[in-house]
């Protein structure tokens, strides 16, 4: 049976919490939505949220909040989703492209102030949106020294710091609050889509840390039910939250298997800044050789590998317009391998069997 790069984990819990909803005829917004904040504050430590329909409104409302001027521009990452482009658009403000580390795929201080120096003089860049690609963590805290504010998008690096994450119970000295005490950003979105970390089968929060900034987004708390996200999808998301420690757990056991492997080839894998930050959202490896070879050898196998950012900026932008080489050069280069709770141990020993055999 060919074993899919991708699969959302959705068990019986999901099932039954989605069916009451439906019973019940409460699949609009409503209790289950605040219910899904109020859990989400558990793990989070916010001092307000939004629960929004898609990641497209979450941030649309994000910069809307900070009163950007139409014709300024946006710090994005060259890997950040391409939908990122579209909402800029949508608001009549520039992106200004970012370029990323070349063993990180996440932005940094350095190329943040790189692409400052670059840019043209008509270019005038107010905010940061950054992106958690891929799961890493990026240093926000130095970022924000820049003097920019920053929107964090942690869809793909829920985990790291939240308090039932493996890297939190491993830390000897966790933090009272350790993802409030990590994240730097001003406004934070954390995806639910088919494919984030947490997933509602669609949807997104928005979340301030702070008073200050939580008082910001409560100008938005009387919003249309339309931009609101339906109880059927919020019924998935707090059995999402509640399971999460079972599921990060099983995902760093995948990702040691995966590790021993890939040492045995000649393919590069990316190294988090810190021990500990990163929540093996996917396992991603940088080819050293043609990315045909490697699909074409995954295939015969019968086992999913894919471009790592072909829904990216990157992989959608041409590299002349990006001016960002090193992440042109990644979207060209890394592949992903099946990487999820639901994977059976049988199926994750073929996938550790085709990484250290690849080609």
């Amino acid at each position: 049976m060919k074993i899919e790069v991708y699969s959302p984990t959705i068990r019986r819990k999901e099932m039954d919490a989605v069916l009451t909803a439906m019973v019940e005829d409460k699949i609009g917004p409503g209790e289950r939505g605040r219910l899904l904040v109020q859990v989400a504050k558990e793990h989070l430590h916010f001092d307000y949220a939004l629960s929004l329909r898609s990641p497209a409104i979450a941030l649309y409302l994000a910069l809307k909040a900070l009163n950007l001027e139409e014709g300024q521009a946006v710090i994005i990452s060259a890997l950040s989703p391409r939908y990122y482009a579209r909402v800029l658009e949508e608001l009549r403000l520039r992106p200004l492209y970012c370029d990323v580390s070349v063993s990180f795929p996440c932005m940094t201080r350095e190329t943040v102030e790189q692409a400052l120096k670059d840019k043209a003089d008509d270019v005038d860049a107010r905010c940061i949106v950054l992106h958690h690609t891929l799961g890493f963590m990026p240093d926000t805290a130095s970022i924000a020294e820049v003097g920019l504010p920053v929107i964090e998008d942690m869809s793909q690096s829920y985990g790291i710091f939240a308090e039932d994450s493996p890297a939190a119970k491993d830390s000897a000295e966790q933090p009272e609050n350790p993802v409030k005490n990590r994240v730097q950003g001003v406004f934070t979105i954390l995806g639910l889509e088919e494919r984030d970390i947490l997933t509602s089968g669609g949807g997104a929060l928005l979340f301030a840390s702070t008073r200050r900034d939580g008082a910001v987004l409560r100008n938005f708390g009387d919003l249309p039910p339309e931009y609101c996200l339906p109880d059927i999808n919020a019924a998935m998301a707090v059995v999402q939250f509640k399971e999460a420690q079972r599921n990060l757990e099983k995902r760093r056991e995948i990702a040691r298997i995966y590790t021993q492997a890939s040492l045995r080839g000649h393919h590069k894998r990316f190294i988090p800044l810190e021990e500990g930050m990163y929540n093996n959202y996917v396992f991603p490896m940088v080819l050293e050789t043609g990315l045909k070879d490697v699909l074409a050898y995954a295939r015969k196998k019968e086992i999913v590998v894919e471009s790592a950012f072909e829904q990216t900026l990157a992989g959608s932008v041409s590299g002349d317009e990006l001016h960002c080489p090193v992440s042109y050069s990644l979207s060209l280069r890394t592949v992903l391998f099946p990487l999820y709770p639901r994977l059976r141990w049988a199926e994750a020993e073929r996938v550790s069997k085709l990484i250290m055999t690849l080609p």
